[in-house]
């Protein structure tokens, strides 16, 4: 499964963030971009000694700074079904153009001029 993939399903969603600094952020995700960066909404953030909190309308996570993520199990459930039913379609559609090509070719380089 495709981090990207999952992160553009779990938009609107609640998630948890750890930095490698040890804090956390709890929080719906707004959006991301293609580097992991994150905006999210409604956030908790938790110290690193888990002594301190806050409570944040929004904050934007680069993605170079984060530890891992965490999304709902329904959710990853959902985004491995999505991406098992389009590699089937996938294949299907390539399979029904696969006898297109006829015999073998002829023409090309190394023949030379007027053979």
């Amino acid at each position: 499964m495709l981090p990207l993939s999952l992160l553009n399903a779990a938009q609107n969603k609640p998630m948890l963030v750890e930095l490698k600094n040890g804090e956390t952020f709890n929080g719906h995700l707004v959006n991301c971009d293609n580097f992991m960066n994150i905006t999210l909404r409604e956030v908790y953030q938790t110290s690193a000694e888990g002594d301190r909190f806050w409570k944040l309308r929004e904050c934007y996570i680069r993605g170079s700074t984060i530890k891992y993520l965490r999304v709902p199990d329904t959710l990853l459930d959902a985004v491995k079904d999505e991406q098992t039913r389009a590699r089937e379609a996938g294949r299907s559609a390539r399979g029904s153009g696969a006898g297109s090509r006829g015999g073998p070719q002829r023409g090309g380089r190394g023949r030379g001029r007027g053979a």
